[in-house]
Formats: C-alpha cells, sequence, structure tokens
C-alpha cells in the first residue's frame, strides 16, 4: 500500500522557552535608583531647602 498521500499527526515537539538572561542587573538598577532618589532629597534638604521647616 502507497502511503504518499495519508496524513499523519504527530504530536508537536515542545519549544524551548527562552529563559531571561540576567534578571539580576534590572533589579539592582532599581535598587540603585531608590538610594539615589533618596540621597538627592536628603541633599536638598540639607543644602538648598530654607532652613524655616
Amino acid at each position: 500500500m502507497n502511503d504518499n498521500n495519508v496524513l499523519k499527526f504527530e504530536p508537536r515537539k515542545p519549544k524551548q522557552e527562552k529563559k531571561p538572561v540576567a534578571p539580576g542587573p534590572k533589579k539592582g538598577l532599581v535598587w540603585l535608583a531608590v538610594v539615589v532618589v533618596i540621597a538627592l532629597v536628603w541633599a536638598y534638604y540639607q543644602f538648598v531647602a530654607p532652613a524655616s521647616l
């Protein structure tokens, strides 16, 4: 029997999901930004803002 015109249904091979390359630096940048903002606020109230507060 010739099977050339028969469709064979095979299960799909699972695709490998791409893992995030480096989630660490992004988290570190967020913390660095928070520290910088706190330092800038402190510097503003220490040196620029009027002393009457």
